[in-house]
């Protein structure tokens, strides 16, 4: 992958891509980055675009304020545009997913197809499943770090997830661990509060063909917001994948299959030129 700068405002946003094959622009979680997108994302046969939102890999965080799905996405559509990617298809795991559902309601003509890996979302701002990062990042607000680590774990919404998700409970650790967890608690907390703006029946009327990717044993992107989606989306599938706390490596072989099958399906092939 080639690594270019992307400037919007004061922010200094990383972009990763390659240049041969169908144009695909995929998206990290919240807390990722370009390499988690490469564990998920097969590498033949497409032309992939990544943006790393605002504070997550080599991004800044920028002085625009408050952080949402609106912004990262519009920030995403305009490097898109800037490197050539006029009409692709547009997925995304967990906010990625958030993302890359808001780039297909609100931008239709530029979206052909429409990936979304272990969504956290469905069509409502702050969920409940996302209430462990709000509470991960008012922890980091208003303790030390190391005391507000101490908190989450010895919390009843710490023993929960650490008891039913232990990937969830790792990845949550995760954020107090990072060296400017301070500053980018403002992300969590802005995005966790936050949703994909598009509403159900919006959704109910998408025209575009969509794989949707979910698993069991996820407190953080419970299979219900799969199903969920599925359901709503016309011209949607639903694959169920092994989860990350059971095997991980099966996990990242088995998203990578569904996507590859999907990315090579006549119906893609048909919508966006390679």
């Amino acid at each position: 992958m080639e690594k270019k700068t992307f400037k919007r405002g004061d922010a200094e946003l990383a972009v990763y891509e390659n240049s041969q094959g169908l144009p695909v622009v995929f998206q990290h979680g919240l807390g990722g980055d370009e390499m988690q997108v490469a564990q998920n994302v097969p590498a033949a046969n497409i032309r992939r675009l990544t943006l790393e939102c605002r504070g997550h890999g080599a991004s800044s965080l920028g002085n625009a304020r408050s952080f949402s799905i609106r912004m990262f996405a519009e920030d995403v559509l305009a490097a898109a545009t800037e490197c050539g990617f006029d009409r692709f298809v547009v997925g995304g795991i967990s906010m990625g997913a958030a993302i890359a559902l808001h780039l297909a309601h609100h931008h239709p003509h530029r979206v052909a197809g429409l990936v979304l890996v272990r969504p956290a979302w469905t069509f409502e701002a702050s969920p409940d499943n996302l209430e462990p990062i709000r509470t991960v990042a008012a922890l980091i607000r208003s303790h030390p770090i190391e005391e507000a680590k101490r908190r989450f774990v010895a919390s009843e919404i710490g023993r929960r997830i650490a008891s039913e998700a232990p990937d969830n409970f790792s990845s949550l650790l995760g954020y107090f661990d990072r060296p400017d967890a301070v500053a980018f608690a403002s992300v969590l907390a802005d995005i966790a509060a936050d949703g994909p703006d598009v509403p159900q029946a919006a959704a109910a009327v998408l025209a575009v063909p969509t794989l949707i990717i979910g698993n069991r044993q996820d407190a953080i992107h419970p299979l219900s917001c799969a199903q969920t989606l599925t359901d709503i989306i016309p011209d949607a599938s639903l694959v169920e994948v092994t989860a990350k706390a059971v095997d991980k490596i099966r996990h990242f072989t088995e998203v990578q299959d569904a996507i590859a099958h999907f990315l090579a399906s006549k119906t893609i092939r048909s919508f966006v030129p390679s």
